[in-house]
């Protein structure tokens, strides 16, 4: 993979990750729900896996340059 690429698509993946990570934390701190009509623990357990999958693949990235 060229090193343009891989650095656009990691930081790419890795602020979407981390955005997702902080965003859903901040949600259940307050109690609100993640994703509404959907159950809270279903809702936060998909979000947290989304957001793991979308940090390792930033990782994944950044470990071809």
């Amino acid at each position: 993979m060229e090193s343009g690429p891989a650095i656009f698509a990691g930081a790419v993946f890795a602020l979407f990750g981390a955005g997702l990570a902080v965003w859903t934390a901040t949600r259940l701190r307050q109690g609100l729900p993640v994703a509404h009509g959907v159950r809270p623990a279903a809702s936060a357990t998909l979000a947290g896996v989304a957001a793991l999958a979308a940090l390792a693949a930033g990782a994944w990235c950044f470990l071809q340059l």
